[in-house]
């Protein structure tokens, strides 16, 4: 039997995909900007680069044999994140629109392609 997500209201769908440039618009990580790692649709969560790092202890292993501690990103929730205009570098919402007879990405704000 499947585990209940985080956000099982949704449809498990994100409007950010992995390798899209995104700003963080609210909390102590506001304003910083960096490309998505990894989009987990499920949780509804995202990993940015650069963005909520934590220092972890690691344990040592045989690619690691010292261990010691380590810099990695958490997840943030997706809604607290906002694709990046590739015209003008401000967030941006997103639409979907046919070009050439694909659905591709365009930023709201200046009608670029995002894809």
């Amino acid at each position: 039997m499947p585990r209940p997500s985080a956000g099982s209201h949704h449809n498990d769908k994100l409007h950010v995909k992995k390798g899209d440039n995104v700003i963080v618009l609210s909390g102590k990580h506001k304003g910083q900007t960096g490309k998505v790692l990894l989009a987990l649709p499920r949780d509804q969560k995202v990993v940015v680069e650069g963005v909520n790092m934590v220092t972890k202890n690691v344990k040592p292993s045989a690619s690691n044999p010292s261990g010691g501690q380590e810099q990695r990103e958490l997840a943030l929730h997706a809604s607290k994140v906002a694709v990046v205009d590739p015209e003008t570098g401000k967030a941006t919402r997103i639409r979907k629109a046919i070009v050439d007879g694909k659905k591709v990405r365009v930023a709201v704000a200046s009608g670029k392609n995002i894809d």
